[in-house]
This record gives C-alpha cells, structure tokens and sequence, in this order.
C-alpha cells in the first residue's frame, strides 16, 4: 500500500470546494524573500512572475486583495522566539527596503496591508475579521515560503473557517523539498490545490 493510498484509505484530501465570495491573500512576496542573497532563492521568483497574472485577474474580478509584511520595531522590542530562530529577521522594520511588497505586485488603493510579526497572516493581525466584514469564504493564497508563512497562514486560514486554495504555481519556496511536501500535507489536510489557471478561470465566472 502507498503511502497515498494510506491517506486515501483514512479518508484525507477530500475537497472544501471553491465558494461564492473568494479573496486573495498576498504572503510576503517582499524584497527580502525575493531575493536569493538574504531570505529568497529556488522557485520563489517563478512564483512572484505567476501571481502578477492572478492579481490583475483577482482585481479585473474587484475581489479583495491582502499583502503580507514581516515588519519589526526599528529597536526589537517586539522580537520573539521566532526572531531567536531567525534573527536577521529583525532587519525587516517598517522603512526596511526589504520589507516592501516587490513593485511588480505593489498594493492598489483600498487593498489591505497586513503588517506581522508571527508566521501566519491571522495571527494577532485583524485578518479574519477584515475577510468577515467582506463576506469572503473563500481564500486564495499565494506568496512564500511554502513551508513556512504560507502554511502557517493556510492553517489558520481553515482554522477560521474559511475555505482555503493554495495556488500551486503562486506559491514559492527556498527549497524543492519542503514545497512539495508541504503543498501535500496542506492539500491533504487543509486546503485545495489549484493551479493559477484553474483559479483564473473560476474567477472569470465571477467577473
């Protein structure tokens, strides 16, 4: 028996469905994690390429748009545990050139900027609760790292009850093994995986 075959049989990966009111999420496609000298590198910039396409669709369609930010104070005072684990971290504040959304992808007017200091999107940010006042049900998420921001915020995402998307060619990781394990276990566990063109063409029902 293989080991899809194992989830199969226990009943995972089946599909949460695409519903009637869907945002995009934007993870941390910044310059630092765009860029391979400081926190980017493997597929991460195939992906920013991919999401300009969806964004414009995602916009065409007046869907509601969130970006993401790691931004720390200036003087660390609110540096945690995860910035032990990660210092250089610390340098992503709010006038940090690394720590603004990359300029093929930069927030429109009226499009929501979420600034964090954790993993996951939701997490002490507002988030779900700007998706509520919208009436989403639905969340597309694109960005990176796979296996780190993004999951997090997959998680939390479904764990608020939205349906979740990850937008497989959308989403990037420094590394090919963590992305494809992690867009397993999400799609197994957590959310559905489609293809920007898949979602485009959804989202053209919509527009």
């Amino acid at each position: 028996m293989s080991e899809l075959d194992i989830y199969r049989r226990q009943g995972f990966g089946k599909e949460s469905g695409f519903g009637d009111r869907p945002a995009l999420l934007v993870v941390d496609f910044v310059n630092g994690f765009t860029d391979p000298d400081r926190f980017g590198g493997g597929n991460i910039l195939d992906a920013v390429t991919n999401t300009k396409a969806l964004l414009a669709k995602a916009r065409q369609a007046s869907l509601p748009v969130a970006f993401t930010r790691v931004v720390y104070a200036a003087d660390g005072s609110d540096a945690g545990v995860f910035c032990l684990k990660v210092p250089a971290l610390r340098s992503l504040t709010e006038d940090a050139p690394e720590s603004q959304v990359v300029s093929d992808l930069a927030p429109a007017m009226g499009e929501h900027v979420v600034c964090r200091i954790q993993p996951s999107a939701f997490f002490g940010t507002g988030l779900a609760d700007w998706l509520v006042a919208r009436h989403v049900d639905t969340v597309l998420v694109a960005g990176c790292t796979t296996s780190g921001c993004v999951r997090a915020s997959v998680v939390d995402s479904m764990s608020h009850n939205f349906r979740t998307v990850v937008v497989t060619d959308c989403v990037g990781d420094r590394a090919e093994a963590p992305h494809q394990a992690s867009l397993f276990d999400m799609g197994q566990k957590y959310a559905d995986l489609m293809t920007s063109h898949g979602v485009m063409g959804r989202l053209g029902q919509i527009a």
